[in-house]
């Protein structure tokens, strides 16, 4: 079978309009930006399509829409954005039949996107990141074919710890959970105190309180912090805690 890469380059040369998914919660960083100079390079039309919207408040989606062109914001969870998204793949190609090729993260929302495009189970999904195996051909109608292709890493990124945060490696496979949510935690403080309503003076110290709030404990009653770790690592990932905004 031809290597992750090897169909994303296949869809990039094959498709007319390059859609990338992005997560509206962290958008620089689930921008790849080694498939982004692909693009480029093959001389493609690109399209920002941010998921889940509904977990950010419309400030931040504002501020994107001026660095990220063109772009729309969807909610796959909450049907909004779809309707939009058509007509804008639509304007692009002119209204003629056009093949649109969805890149991105694993994880980071593609298959959900093309299931409320063209209806349920059009692709198939899992919260298993990485789910998509293989590029998928989903007609969304008669003008418009949408080239599913697996998740990819840039291949020179091996932060485990970003990967962890964006959902592309799964909360549960991570290697070193704790890093990544100590990471997290760091970065989303007031957020991670707000939903899990604790307080302390420096990361370890609130993943050691939700430990102990959840009953997270190794043997002694000492705070189990790989557990507590994946707790977080879930709740994030699965979009239970909003990001606050600034």
């Amino acid at each position: 079978m031809p290597s992750f890469w090897e169909q994303v380059n296949k869809v990039l040369r094959e498709a007319d309009i390059i859609i990338e998914v992005l997560d509206a919660r962290m958008i620089e960083e689930t921008r790849n930006k080694e498939v982004e100079d692909k693009i480029q390079k093959y001389g493609k039309q690109m399209l920002y399509v941010i998921t889940k919207s509904d977990l950010v408040d419309q400030k931040t989606a504002e501020q994107a829409k001026k660095t990220l062109t063109p772009s729309v914001f969807i909610s796959a969870k909450e049907r909004f954005g779809t309707t939009i998204l058509k007509k804008k793949i639509l304007e692009l190609s002119r209204g003629q039949p056009v093949v649109v090729g969805v890149v991105g993260y694993p994880n980071v929302g593609k298959s959900s996107l093309i299931n409320a495009l063209g209806g349920k189970h059009k692709a198939k999904t899992s919260s298993e990141s990485g789910y998509t195996k293989g590029v998928q051909k989903i007609r969304i109608s008669p003008k418009i074919l949408l080239l599913d292709t697996p998740g990819v890493f840039p291949n020179k990124e091996k932060d485990l710890a970003k990967h962890g945060k964006i959902g592309a490696v799964d909360y549960s496979k991570i290697k070193d959970p704790e890093v990544a949510a100590l990471t997290l935690i760091n970065e989303e403080s007031e957020a991670m105190r707000d939903y899990y309503d604790v307080s302390g003076e420096d990361a370890e110290e609130v993943l050691e309180k939700i430990a102990f709030k959840f009953n997270k404990l190794s043997k002694g009653g000492l705070p189990n912090l790989e557990i507590a770790a994946r707790l977080v690592l879930k709740d994030w990932q699965t979009g239970k805690i909003k990001p606050c905004t600034y």
